[in-house]
């Protein structure tokens, strides 16, 4: 059964803010990294089953992007709640 992708605030917010990063210095950087994330979404729909992070906490690096998706799984409604996407160059003391 695929799992549905569930975006929090918090994550929506890193990802337009990627999203305006890349579209100041590329035209193209903004619809790939928007193609990347689809694929993750992708993947996570059908195996969520990451490396843990920290407890509950999983992580899947997004390709060519130097970002990561955080996420829980919740088993019992089958869906996937992404809780960030981090940098992976920023601090590892502020991931979530």
């Amino acid at each position: 059964m695929a799992y549905s992708i569930i975006v929090s605030a918090r994550a929506q917010k890193e990802i337009e803010h990627a999203i305006d990063y890349y579209a100041l210095y590329s035209v193209d950087a903004p619809k790939k990294f928007i193609q990347s994330l689809a694929n993750a979404y992708i993947t996570l729909q059908s195996n969520p089953y990451f490396k843990i992070q920290y407890k509950n906490i999983r992580s899947l690096k997004l390709t060519i992007f130097p970002y990561s998706l955080f996420f829980v799984i919740n088993q019992a409604n089958y869906t996937v709640r992404i809780i960030a996407c981090f940098h992976n160059k920023r601090n590892p003391d502020n991931r979530p």
